[in-house]
């Protein structure tokens, strides 16, 4: 079956770094488009970025483009996101998906930026 693993999730200060990755199994990853969803307390799943099968094209909400960069290892089978100068907004539990909804995410990862 599907298995979607994160991890690199923390406590960092604003403007700090942190790189999330995503162990996928169960199905054809290096086929799939792959996507990082977030979801804020209280707030409901935002897509934050989007990655081609072959990692050629990539994707980024507003809100995060030019700080987060999305990244994949076909041959690990693992999705990654590299997130640079982080904000206090950026404070979510992190999943990595197999659609654009969040429908197939894993169990997620805590984010939390705070001084």
């Amino acid at each position: 079956q599907v298995q979607l693993v994160e991890s690199g999730g923390g406590l960092v200060q604003p403007g700090g770094s942190l790189r999330l990755s995503c162990a996928a199994s169960g199905f054809a990853f290096s086929g799939e488009w792959m996507y990082w969803v977030r979801q804020a307390p209280g707030k409901g799943l935002e897509w934050v970025s989007t990655i081609t099968p072959l990692g050629t094209g990539t994707d980024y909400a507003d809100s995060v483009k030019g700080r987060f960069t999305i990244s994949r290892a076909n041959d690990k089978n693992t999705l990654y996101l590299e997130m640079n100068s982080l904000k206090s907004e950026d404070t979510a539990v992190y999943y990595c998906a197999k659609d654009i909804q969040g429908g197939v995410r894993g169990q997620g990862t805590q984010v939390t930026v705070s001084s």
